[in-house]
């Protein structure tokens, strides 16, 4: 079973004619969970892995951003870094928020001159998110909207840019790539069982930190000149944040997701697009979901644990055997779409070959046949598969840029 049957289902079967570009908005991409900027990793890129997605698009004529934002802090930290890193300025968290989380509200090493100073309602953008990046994406949008208060009685406004105010039309559209809209499973797993996030830490830590960036100033998880990696390594793994709501595991978890769907809902006046991803099949024996033989080995286990039933999910709504198809990271049906707001789902419908979007509408652009890691480029990527994933982003890069200008 090859990929690249499943990755262009949607694309060869319903092709897209040549279109006159519409605008010519900047493209914006953002990280997921544990991942990482263009000036990390030796040069191995996030998008792409030994290729880069960023170059590829580039080529072909459209302008692309690639923001580095903290691996496994909150999508509010990291939506407001996003924001400062396009638009340039001093990161500011908000000072109700830092205060609520013990936070520093401005951290000196967090400013930054801009990637897109332009960045405004004439000068929108289009965002593209692979799993968290996709619920970054969405606090982004909501930020931007939203008049944030420093008080209790929503009555003095923030003083930064970013919170204090109203913009909109600064997004035309939000594309998201195997996101937890509605939480992972894992989290959920992880978080109950083994801390492996602070044991990933811990293993950087060893490692050094000249290649990798937890990008943490705002809790102060910088090591000290003279501190050992075993008592940062401490430091950390007993550091207040794993116990607070301002971090990733509480945004990729099922409550934690609700409450942004309930908060971030679509705007009717933005294109959105989603992409799912999985790597599972039925074991018809057990009822339970089980790894694909071309799952990376890394994920494996994950993939096992999301598939089949948890004791601890009795009153959840994962407790439905729809949620154990996943990509070893992302519950499959979980990145459609949001559905688990307070106020109900966001409009989603399924393309089928559209030539026309309607904004404020998610439009599910299908399910590619691999795991979370593979359409990032990473692991064992053969040149079909590689091109076949070029592909995909060359024809979404081309509806995008076919959106009718605000």
């Amino acid at each position: 079973m090859r990929y690249s049957i499943f990755i262009l289902t949607f694309y060869l079967l319903n092709p897209l004619s040549s279109v006159d570009a519409n605008n010519n908005y900047p493209i914006v991409l953002i990280h997921g969970f544990i991942g990482w900027g263009p000036e990390e990793m030796g040069g191995y890129n996030y998008w792409g892995g030994n290729h880069s997605y960023v170059e590829y698009l580039d080529s072909l004529g459209y302008k692309v951003y690639n923001v580095s934002v903290g691996p496994i802090s909150s999508n509010w930290d990291r939506a407001v870094e996003a924001y400062y890193q396009i638009k340039g300025g001093q990161v500011d968290y908000g000072k109700r928020h830092s205060a609520q989380y013990g936070i520093i509200q401005k951290p000196a090493g967090k400013n930054w001159p801009g990637l897109y100073p332009e960045w405004d309602a004439d000068h929108p953008i289009h965002i593209i998110g692979h799993s968290m990046g996709g619920q970054t994406a969405r606090i982004l949008q909501y930020l931007l909207e939203t008049e944030i208060y420093m008080d209790s009685a929503r009555t003095i406004p923030e003083s930064s840019d970013l919170l204090g105010q109203r913009y909109q039309n600064w997004i035309r559209s939000i594309t998201t790539m195997s996101a937890p809209h509605n939480g992972t499973t894992l989290s959920d797993i992880v978080t109950k069982s083994v801390p492996f996030l602070q044991d990933f830490i811990g293993l950087a830590a060893v490692i050094g930190n000249r290649f990798y960036n937890f990008d943490l100033e705002q809790w102060g998880f910088k090591r000290n000149d003279e501190e050992s990696w075993s008592r940062y390594f401490a430091r950390i793994r007993s550091h207040p944040a794993w116990g607070t709501r301002n971090i990733c595991s509480w945004d990729m978890s099922l409550e934690g997701a609700k409450q942004l769907n309930t908060l971030a809902v679509a705007n009717e006046n933005i294109f959105y697009f989603s992409f799912a991803t999985a790597n599972t099949h039925l074991d018809s024996l057990n009822g339970e979901h089980v790894p694909n033989k071309d799952m990376s080995l890394i994920l494996r286990s994950n993939a096992r644990a999301m598939g089949k039933q948890i004791d601890y999910w009795a009153d959840s709504t994962s407790s439905d055997s729809t949620w154990f198809e996943n990509d070893g990271i992302v519950n499959t049906i979980s990145m459609i779409g949001p559905t688990t707001g307070l106020n109900g789902s966001d409009p989603i419908i399924v393309y089928q070959g559209n030539k026309v979007f309607v904004p404020g509408s998610w439009y599910y652009m299908g399910k590619l046949t691999m795991d979370h890691r593979a359409l990032m480029g990473h692991g064992k990527i053969s040149d079909e598969v590689h091109n076949s994933i070029l592909l995909l982003f060359k024809e979404h890069a081309e509806k995008l840029y076919a959106l009718p200008s605000f």
